[in-house]
């Protein structure tokens, strides 16, 4: 008998200052397997078409991610993979999408608690010189609040 394998949905998010290129090592790999695959660019972000003053919050550099996720099928749940800064756009996706998520793989990224929204992250780490999300500061979580 032989095994038999599912086939997964694998939505790759990058980081900061990149794009969906940089998984051009893995997306390959994971096509080989019999998985389909999407790499992502997030807006102003690889060959996302935005210019960086367009992107004034991270709602904005978002979209493409949201969007995507949108329009996935009722029935289709996709794992998502993010690196870096890319887990914070994975935690405001799993907070938006749950029920179109199966699982979501956070490497070496930004981590969000389990009390607190994702946004939290943005609201409170721009305060801590430590924490790496403080170079988003000047962009807004929505039109009233600028971090």
């Amino acid at each position: 008998m032989g095994e038999v394998q599912s086939q997964k949905h694998f939505v790759l998010i990058h980081g900061s200052v990149a794009g969906a290129w940089i998984w051009y090592k893995i997306k390959p790999r994971l096509e080989e397997a019999g998985h389909r695959v999407t790499a992502l660019d997030m807006a102003a972000s690889g060959v996302n078409t935005k210019i960086i003053q367009e992107v004034r919050t991270f709602d904005q550099y978002n979209e493409p991610l949201m969007e995507f996720m949108a329009k996935l099928p009722e029935n289709e749940k996709v794992v998502l993979v993010g690196h870096s800064l890319g887990g914070l756009n994975l935690a405001f996706a799993m907070e938006k999408f749950p029920e179109k998520i199966s699982l979501a793989i956070f490497l070496t990224a930004i981590l969000p608690d389990a009390v607190h929204q994702p946004s939290y992250m943005l609201e409170k780490g721009s305060s801590n010189p430590l924490f790496a999300v403080n170079s988003l500061k000047g962009w807004t979580l929505s039109s009233d609040r600028l971090i």
